[in-house]
């Protein structure tokens, strides 16, 4: 993972050529290991003794992305944007209502059960809330477990082994085995989650908000736990946030989501230094800076009124009715995710002024 002051390439992450192999002169077009195309989720609203639908809750609507093997995809956006949905849809534990998702190049959108299953040892998430997430009446050894259980695998040297292996590789202690998870900090509880979560050697990991329920003293480890077993175990996240902070240290590229749809993907650079649409640029305004020079030169924009409701999602841009640029035809004409820069999609009418991050930067 570069660091924050390295400069980050637009597109593909700087690890895609295998060692001992010579750089081409041009780039090569790397598969993408997951790619969606027009992924929509809506949740029915019924009413009456014969459940009749009224309405429709647009969680997800129409949102295309890829993620390449070996990067960190960060998706951030407000609390009911649709980004836990979307990372839901994707290992297929919610079934969308319409769009493709495939993982290195087989469509699984519709898989069943059995179908799925074989799919799981290299699909895994992690789960918001370490308390909810581990059966209590389980203990840590059969909680980690599970999945070698679920898929019939016999790990070598036994699953006890395999478990107390995992368990040191996340920073547990082995022989807390038999341990039940209220014995556990918050924390550590997270870590048995990416324990689990990595027992099956999984090519793509989803991270739903893996830090937002612990102590912000805590953050910064499981942080750096996430990012040390990538390089280790050559591990591709899709991370969701809707902090920041976070998000710029973990991720390549990232995602900005609003009200069901994406409205801003581009790598980390160009987005922190340079961000083109209206509501990616509110949200970098909020974030906290510690040094009170900094903060005084900086505009802070704060939007007015609270995000529409997904049952109604306003015409055109759903962005228009907080947006302090919106026109006529924001209002009337829904905007297409489109490249301005390379590798730097908005949908967005009236777009920040395009230039380079380092332009930004100075």
């Amino acid at each position: 993972m570069p660091e924050d002051n390295e400069a980050v390439p637009v597109g593909a992450p700087e690890k895609t050529i295998p060692l001992g192999e010579e750089a081409p002169s041009a780039t090569p077009e790397v598969r993408p290991l997951l790619r969606v195309e027009g992924l929509v989720k809506h949740f029915p609203i019924t009413k009456g003794l014969l459940r009749r639908q009224v309405g429709a809750v647009h969680a997800v609507d129409d949102i295309s992305f890829d993620v390449r093997p070996g990067e960190t995809l960060g998706v951030v956006g407000e609390s009911g944007c649709g980004k836990s949905t979307m990372g839901r849809l994707v290992t297929r534990l919610l079934e969308p209502t319409g769009g493709t998702i495939e993982f290195e190049g087989r469509d699984i959108s519709h898989l069943g059960v059995g179908g799925m299953r074989p799919m799981r040892r290299d699909i895994q998430m992690i789960f918001q809330d370490p308390y909810s997430s581990l059966n209590p009446r389980h203990t840590v050894g059969t909680i980690v477990g599970a999945p070698f259980r679920l898929q019939g695998i016999t790990p070598d040297g036994g699953v006890k082994k395999e478990v107390q292996r995992l368990l040191g590789l996340v920073g547990l202690n082995p022989e807390h085995y038999n341990r039940y998870p209220h014995e556990f900090s918050g924390g550590q509880r997270q870590r048995i989650g990416i324990a689990r979560a990595l027992a099956l050697k999984p090519k793509l990991v989803i991270a739903d908000e893996p830090v937002s329920a612990l102590d912000v003293s805590i953050q910064a480890q499981v942080v750096n736990l996430l990012d040390d077993l990538q390089d280790e175990l050559g591990l591709t996240y899709v991370i969701i946030a809707h902090d920041l902070s976070v998000i710029r240290h973990v991720s390549d590229r990232i995602a900005v989501m609003y009200l069901g749809k994406i409205v801003e993907l581009t790598d980390r650079r160009s987005l922190y230094g340079a961000p083109m649409h209206p509501y990616t640029k509110a949200l970098l305004s909020a974030v906290p800076v510690p040094d009170p020079r900094r903060r005084a030169q900086r505009e802070r924009i704060l939007l007015k009124g609270d995000v529409p409701s997904p049952i109604s999602p306003p015409s055109g841009c759903r962005f228009h009715t907080r947006c302090w640029k919106a026109t006529e035809v924001c209002r009337t004409d829904e905007p297409v995710l489109t490249a301005l820069r390379t590798g730097h999609q908005v949908a967005c009418h009236h777009p920040e002024p395009v230039e380079s991050p380092g332009e930004a930067a100075a």
